[in-house]
């Protein structure tokens, strides 16, 4: 399991530093496919590997480049701070199979919203 966690981890940082994804899509569906965890304990189990200082050297690099908007990232991280204590709270009280369903929607739509926008 350690070399499957390792390995989930390093696609997510290659995935991440590529295209600024990487928990939620990668790492919560590996948990939930290869570990067989349920959806709650996948998604808590990226969040504690998200903590800092994971991306701090891809951020860097990027910095280095001049391709970070410094406002734009404190903004958005003080959204994830917030949001993300709601998110937990209220996914409590779903189900898995729920949880499941709607994670499962979020990514379709996802999908169908970036392929369409590259029909324009």
């Amino acid at each position: 399991m350690v070399v499957m966690y390792l390995l989930v981890g390093l696609c997510a940082g290659v995935l991440s530093g590529l295209f600024g994804i990487g928990g939620g899509i990668l790492i919560v569906p590996a948990l939930m496919l290869l570990a067989k965890m349920e959806p709650t304990t996948a998604t808590g189990t990226s969040l504690g590997a998200l903590l800092l200082p994971v991306g701090a050297l891809g951020a860097y690099e990027y910095y280095k480049a001049g391709h970070i908007n410094v406002l734009a990232s404190a903004m958005i991280a003080c959204g994830l701070f917030v949001g993300a204590f709601f998110g937990a709270k209220y996914v409590q009280g779903l189900s898995p199979i729920t949880l499941k369903r709607l994670f499962s929607a979020f990514l379709v739509l996802v999908a169908i919203r970036m392929f369409t926008d590259t029909l324009k």
